[in-house]
């Protein structure tokens, strides 16, 4: 099934039952007024919500128009937000543009870091910055969302607490992150509030393109209307969803509701660091990942960062060209302090 959170003019908005073709929604919040409620109590009310959302597609429950625009993030608000980076060619990357060696330990033990829950950003709302010095970038990821996980979980009990899978686009700030990870506490400034997918769904939704740990289809990242990645968010991904959660819950638990992200998808080409889309690649998902390879090509970036005024469009479609999550498209507008 799929579930969105549309606008009320409430801080956590309310939980609908969206159409598989993203058309039409069922108003959930009889049964549970919002999707961290219905996170909390899953085991009961899943199966509420998938009758409903079976009802929805047999037109036998009353309906209404979804617009992507209505929806906040699947959790507008959550208990916490932790990012990986399993696509470790991406790691691998940034470290061979500034010539630094990759300790072999990255291939077997996931980076994560801590972000910002508490504001996320509607997946159709602007990303406001006050400085385009900052150097702002958009990263395009697969997130899941999962139930109570115990401290210690294994693989196998971490596959079993995933709940929902959405996109993400992680927006960085990559003139500020050289100092903050210098100061050797890791991010903060520079990694603003997230956004996520209009839509989120259960794995059974995704068919045979979910594997039980990895999304088996291209994530598409166009940047102000033209086709910028087109990364197969199933391939090169070094550590699967699983393995993440885990990972997370190593030393402590993790509260229904939690949401685990891949990091930046990224794919290599025969071996090498890949291509833009316009050369037959699969491009890339963040601008970051371009600027380092013409850094490696040429000895310096040739791509700027975004600028105020540009639009990214983020969206993952089936093998029958529909989209799964509904689109993130945000604009880069200016932030104007309130006087």
């Amino acid at each position: 099934m799929k579930l969105a959170t549309l606008k009320n003019g409430t801080r956590d908005g309310k939980l609908v039952v969206v159409s598989r073709d993203l058309t039409r929604f069922a108003d959930a919040s009889f049964l549970v007024p919002t999707m961290q409620a219905a996170l909390d109590d899953w085991r009961r009310i899943s199966s509420h919500l998938a009758a409903l959302s079976e009802s929805l597609e047999h037109g036998s429950v009353p309906s209404e128009r979804f617009h992507e625009h209505d929806a906040l993030s699947p959790l507008p608000r959550a208990y916490q937000w932790a990012d990986g980076s399993a696509y470790v060619n991406h790691v691998e990357l940034v470290r061979k543009a500034r010539n630094a060696e990759m300790p072999e330990s990255f291939w077997t033990d996931p980076l994560m870091y801590q972000g910002g829950s508490d504001s996320f950003l509607a997946p159709r709302d602007p990303i406001v910055m006050a400085d385009e010095a900052y150097g702002i970038d958009m990263e395009g990821e697969v997130a899941v969302v999962v139930g109570d996980v115990t401290m210690g979980a294994s693989v196998a009990e971490a596959r079993d607490a995933i709940r929902l899978v959405m996109l993400v686009n992680d927006v960085s700030l990559r003139g500020l992150i050289p100092a903050e990870l210098a100061k050797g506490f890791g991010f903060f400034q520079s990694k603003p509030s997230s956004a996520f997918s209009p839509v989120a769904v259960t794995p059974d939704e995704l068919g045979e393109a979910w594997d039980g740990g990895r999304v088996h289809l291209p994530l598409s990242v166009d940047l102000n209307g033209k086709p910028f990645g087109r990364a197969d968010a199933g391939i090169d991904m070094t550590f699967d969803f699983p393995t993440l959660v885990a990972h997370a819950a190593k030393t402590r638990p993790l509260s229904a509701g939690s949401i685990i992200g891949s990091g930046t998808v990224s794919n290599k080409l025969d071996g090498g660091p890949g291509k833009p889309v316009s050369e037959g690649g699969a491009g890339y998902s963040c601008i970051a990942e371009i600027r380092m390879i013409e850094t490696i090509a040429t000895g310096k970036p040739a791509t700027p960062f975004m600028h105020f005024g540009d639009t990214v469009r983020i969206e993952m479609k089936d093998k029958a060209g529909h989209s799964i999550f509904g689109a993130i498209e945000q604009t880069v507008t200016k932030y104007e302090k309130e006087k």
